[in-house]
């Protein structure tokens, strides 16, 4: 058998094939190379559009055009829609150069200095007011579209390309934004700072240190005149303190220590103690051996002049207490219970009425009841408060819920609540025979000083 003949390829007489063998970069004699395709014309509209928004207009300058004003709104609900469009078709995302563009119109339109508070401090106790009066923004239609477009932004964008955009001079004008005293700015501002530390996981760490920096300068700052972000800051950080592992590090632990705990004393602590406590809750969950520092610390910063303070010190200690075990709660019931104690007996009617319903409390009366010794060494104190309000406090409703509350102790301990009440007699007898020597002292001494 012969060898096998292989066919040759047949050479192309096409003129096209004619045309490369003259010109072998592909192109026809006599015409010049194109250049490169542009971008998208989508893309250079948008980033015109863009560049037009970073023109800041206050709402209050009469000089502003309104209808430059009107134009920009409906300019930025039109980068809002674009940016939108580009997360729901995530094969094709913002080109980098719209990426750039927008952050610049977010420094533009949002980095500003903060204003001096438009409204008086409140009084230390703070009043019955819950929060400090609301001051809104003129220029919030504007602020609005711009902070809906950096949620989007960061939305629709991966966290390794979100990383060369926003830098950590960024972030720190984020966190500088939380002391405007419109709370929906705070709201949005929120919620893409949240964002950013979901995505930036390499940048955590600094975003961490920045919100204890500025948590721990309100702390410390005894001058503040108003406490305008740290609610939302707080409310960060306890959805972060959610996600630490356990055990936790110690890095963490000196944050509870040194920063949450100082915000307690605080004159503006009724402002923003639901989401401290929450902070402070979700420390001890993650690692009950917390529990002796921070019931220790709100103990060492007890108020003395505000009673709104109190109720809600009283409201946190007992939903600590509910986290202890019998062993813990052994070793500070005589600290936490001689405190609640001396509260029944306040004469803020809020005060001992919130101390006094601490005992409705089934965890507390467990642990109360079920620890050896501890009811015989917290029960004298409450036995004095249950008595004075009984005898001499002036509102009717708290001297019914203290006459419920000592009907309670007896049932729970009725031969000890006997003999407190008899130890308590005898005490103020003795107190009483010291007073009457102590006043024959000085009608004495008095005698001789008229004698002379």
């Amino acid at each position: 058998m012969g060898a096998e003949v292989v066919p040759r390829a047949r050479k192309s007489t096409t003129l096209r094939f004619l045309f490369e063998l003259e010109k072998p970069d592909g192109l026809l004699p006599g015409t010049a190379k194109l250049p490169p395709p542009s971008p998208e014309p989508e893309a250079d509209s948008l980033i015109d559009k863009i560049a037009s928004c970073t023109r800041v207009f206050t709402f209050v300058d009469a000089v502003d055009p309104i209808s430059e004003r009107d134009a920009k709104t409906e300019r930025l609900g039109e980068i809002l829609t674009a940016v939108h469009s580009a997360a729901k078709q995530q094969r094709t995302p913002l080109d980098h150069r719209v990426m750039v563009a927008l952050v610049n119109m977010f420094r533009a339109n949002l980095f500003r200095a903060m204003p001096p508070p438009s409204s008086p401090p409140l009084p230390p106790d703070g009043g019955e007011e819950d929060t400090p009066a609301t001051v809104l923004s003129p220029a919030w239609p504007h602020l609005q579209a711009v902070y809906d477009i950096l949620v989007a932004f960061v939305a629709s964008t991966d966290a390794k390309t979100l990383r060369h955009h926003v830098d950590r001079g960024f972030l720190s004008g984020l966190l500088a934004l939380f002391a405007s005293e419109d709370p929906r700015e705070r709201d949005r501002l929120k919620t893409a700072y949240h964002q950013l530390y979901a995505k930036l996981t390499c940048d955590r760490a600094f975003m961490r240190r920045s919100m204890a920096h500025a948590l721990l300068a309100f702390a410390h700052e005894a001058a503040a005149d108003h406490c305008c972000g740290v609610a939302e800051v707080l409310e960060i950080c306890g959805s972060i303190i959610n996600g630490f592992a356990v055990p936790v590090k110690d890095e963490h632990s000196a944050f509870l220590a040194r920063v949450l705990m100082p915000l307690h004393r605080t004159r503006w602590a009724h402002a923003y103690h639901r989401q401290l406590a929450y902070c402070v809750l979700e420390f001890v969950r993650k690692e009950p051996g917390l529990a002796d520092a921070v019931l220790r610390g709100i103990l060492r910063r007890w108020p003395v002049t505000s009673c709104h303070k109190e109720v809600l010190l009283i409201e946190e200690l007992e939903e600590v207490v509910e986290l202890l075990d019998p062993d813990q709660f052994q070793r500070l019931a005589v600290p936490v219970c001689s405190r609640i104690a001396r509260c029944v007996g306040s004469s803020s009617s809020q005060v001992a009425e919130r101390a006094l319903y601490v005992w409705n409390n089934e965890r507390f009366l467990e642990l109360a009841s079920a620890s050896p010794g501890v009811m015989e060494k917290i029960l004298p104190a409450f036995v004095a408060s249950v008595e004075s309000n009984l005898e001499q406090h002036w509102s009717k409703c708290v001297q019914q819920v203290t006459a419920s509350v000592k009907a309670l102790l007896q049932e729970v301990a009725p031969e000890l609540y006997a003999r407190c009440v008899d130890d308590l007699a005898a005490r103020r007898a003795e107190a009483e025979v010291a007073a009457a020597v102590r006043d024959a002292r000085w009608r004495k001494v008095e005698m001789a000083a008229a004698a002379k």
